[in-house]
């Protein structure tokens, strides 16, 4: 019950976040004064709407996310006589960007929005590398019992000797960043003689020079198995904070630092799309389903409804506000039919006209977008496919987060 609970809270949740991303462009339309002739949540068949003032507000029957008919959005779209000066391809074009900014600018405020709620009631997860610290600093067990746990044994461990100190965060091992705990681990396990540990200690860094003691060890072998091997030790329990925890007071340089971050990962994601075409494709047909792969509507809301029926409503809003940035990003794309597109284009036409003045020549009319409707049209059935083959991978083979 909870399971099929969070599908739809967070199928709604979705459709609510495209649906404010509509509401930036009509809000925006509406205060430099275009005309919005229609705000729809949904698609296909009407089932409700009502007008107020020259706007028609309404849903519609497919609930796959709607649309705000502003007039004028290219030259060819008809308009009534009383709406020509209001066209939106005859505004200034810092109109048409504030217009076109709105929506995506939308979808941040949102998951900024989500963000501090998070922040406030869980905690924001540190995204990049994480802090690990030094819990315990004692002696080296020389090797393991049947169970694969250490030995008992005593004395000072050559950490402890080196000067290392419960509280210590460890920031580098021979001078390559820690990323988390199996990071440090493998390191100091692979390395003879010495490692060099460079960590933070009240605020200011030090080097340590440990030496290396050489032990048995159960290691995971690359097909899962475990193997007792010789393996580096250096006597150091390890803890690693994955979340960074608030009050209302911090929450606001923690909410802006972690949006950032989601800004960077985001955007990271989106070069990257390309390249998770192959890996798609192996998931379809009958390959392992890596965790970093995109998902679709479909995928994100059985992701949600699983966090809902585990507990894990933390991840369910982080689900909800990587949608969010990723939504808002992608909008941005400088390519039809997206917003980006249309800001590139009321750009060019700015610099094109711009020149030509400077040339002492007039300014040329609006871009004939009939003669790019063959580059829209390619991006809307590429579109089109990587939605199909999303939703075919996470309906035969999803990904699993927990």
């Amino acid at each position: 019950m909870s399971f099929a609970l969070g599908v739809v809270l967070f199928a709604l949740a979705l459709l609510i976040s495209i649906a404010w991303h509509e509401l930036g462009h009509m809000w925006a339309a509406q205060a430099t004064g275009m005309k919005v002739r229609r705000f729809f949540v949904g698609f296909g068949p009407r089932v409700w709407s009502v007008r107020r003032g020259e706007t028609e507000y309404g849903i519609k029957a497919v609930p796959l996310g709607g649309f705000c008919d502003i007039a004028g959005m290219t030259p060819y779209d008809e308009l009534a006589p009383e709406d020509a000066d209001r066209a939106f391809y005859k505004q200034k074009t810092w109109k048409r960007l504030v217009v076109l900014l709105a929506g995506p600018a939308q979808n941040f405020i949102l998951g900024f929005v989500l963000v501090i709620i998070l922040g406030l009631s869980w905690g924001l997860p540190i995204l990049g590398d994480k802090p690990v610290y030094a819990s315990t600093v004692g002696c080296v067990a020389a090797t393991t019992d049947a169970q694969g746990a250490p030995v008992e044994c005593a004395g000072p461990g050559p950490a402890n000797a080196a000067g290392l100190r419960t509280g210590d965060r460890i920031l580098a091992v021979d001078g390559q960043s820690v990323a988390d705990n199996s990071d440090l681990v493998g390191r100091v396990q692979a390395a003879t003689g010495e490692v060099t540990l460079t960590v933070d200690r009240d605020g200011g860094q030090q080097t340590l020079v440990v030496p290396v003691t050489q032990v048995q060890r159960m290691v995971k072998n690359p097909d899962g198995t475990l193997s007792s091997k010789e393996v580096g030790a250096i006597g150091v329990g390890l803890r690693v904070d994955y979340i960074n925890h608030y009050d209302l007071a911090t929450v606001w340089g923690g909410a802006v630092s972690f949006t950032g971050s989601m800004f960077v990962e985001t955007g990271k994601a989106l070069v990257a799309l390309p390249s998770k075409i192959g890996k798609l494709w192996t998931a379809v047909t009958g390959g392992p389903r890596d965790i970093d792969t995109p998902v679709s509507v479909y995928g994100a809301s059985v992701a949600g409804g699983q966090a809902v029926d585990r507990g894990y409503w933390d991840v369910f809003f982080l689900l909800l506000i990587s949608v969010n940035f990723f939504l808002g990003l992608f909008n941005l794309v400088p390519l039809l039919p997206l917003d980006g597109g249309h800001m590139a284009i009321a750009l060019y036409e700015k610099l094109r006209n711009s020149v030509r003045r400077a040339f002492g020549r007039t300014a040329a009319g609006p871009v004939d977008y009939y003669r790019l409707m063959p580059l829209t049209y390619a991006v809307v059935a590429v579109m089109g496919a990587f939605m199909v083959l999303t939703l075919t991978a996470d309906i035969i083979n999803p990904i699993q987060i927990f």
